[in-house]
């Protein structure tokens, strides 16, 4: 099957390896694809309570009023 706009890397044996993307053609897509990926990256990190992040924000200096 053929895209225009997305190339394969493949070795040898034809299997691929890598791909290249027209970001002019799917730029879009490319940035949805890479927010995912980094979702999927930090799945497994902790996280804070929304009210432990503002709190540090306010003593940072980085957020005055209410929220």
């Amino acid at each position: 099957m053929f895209m225009k706009g997305i190339n394969y890397l493949t070795d040898i044996n034809n299997n691929k390896l890598a791909v290249q993307i027209d970001l002019k053609l799917y730029g879009e897509l490319w940035q949805d694809f890479y927010d995912r990926l980094l979702v999927e990256a930090r799945k497994d990190e902790k996280s804070d309570s929304l009210e432990s992040f503002v709190e540090k924000l306010e003593k940072d200096g980085l957020l005055d009023g209410e929220v």
